[in-house]
């Protein structure tokens, strides 16, 4: 496997500039990475940037908190659409989680992944697992399996959490064979990368990714 391939190259701090999400680009070609992930506001200059280039465009929804409400998620998802994004990590709401209103969680997830879908758009639904218990995790991976978006990703990264091989594991063995695991957070070095891709995951979101390979 092309470990590069699988790169979703990664920046979402707020201080982020034009020229940062330039350099970011360029990077992705230079190194071969599969994907760009930038903020909503640098999706156009993304697409711009990437004319012509084997490098994937996605942007996040409903960052970083994920409650938004969700026909202000479908009108950022439409948006980003129109603007050339190719794939969507979107927040899910996990103040309804923490008052286990599965409903609302549900219609969070179908809702978003249906907008998405119905233009051939990829979807992975973040789902905050280091603040979630690991009942919570089975119920949203359930939803998941029902509502079948393309992954299943395992954080926003802001939470200061290290994502392990095992957290990949017990999301594997709850999650259909046909969902695929993006890992994200605190992914800084190639022996991580190489870790969590034998657990089980399938993507990897990173805002290292031009030090691991350089």
């Amino acid at each position: 496997m092309d470990l590069k391939k699988i790169i979703d190259h990664t920046t979402l701090k707020s201080s982020t500039s034009i020229n940062d999400i330039k350099l970011l680009c360029n990077e992705a070609v230079e190194l071969g990475f599969g994907a760009v992930c930038v903020s909503p506001y640098f999706v156009a200059d993304c697409a711009r940037f990437l004319e012509d280039k084997d490098v994937k465009i996605a942007t996040v929804i409903g960052y970083p908190l994920g409650y938004s409400c969700i026909p202000a998620k479908v009108e950022e998802i439409k948006r980003a659409m129109d603007e050339g994004v190719d794939e969507l990590d979107i927040v899910i709401n996990i103040n309804a989680i923490k008052s286990a209103n599965w409903n609302y969680v549900k219609h969070d997830i179908e809702t978003t992944t249906r907008a998405a879908h119905m233009r051939g758009k990829l979807v992975k639904i973040i789902i905050e697992k280091e603040l979630c218990t690991m009942e919570e995790v089975e119920h949203i991976i359930n939803i998941c399996n029902d509502v079948e978006p393309n992954f299943v990703k395992t954080s926003t990264g802001n939470n200061g959490y290290v994502t392990k091989p095992e957290d990949i594991k017990f999301i594997r063995s709850l999650l259909k064979p046909t969902i695929k695991i993006k890992a994200s957070s605190g992914i800084s070095s190639l022996n991580q990368i190489t870790e969590l891709v034998e657990a089980g995951a399938n993507r990897i979101g990173t805002s290292s990714a031009k030090k691991i390979f350089s």
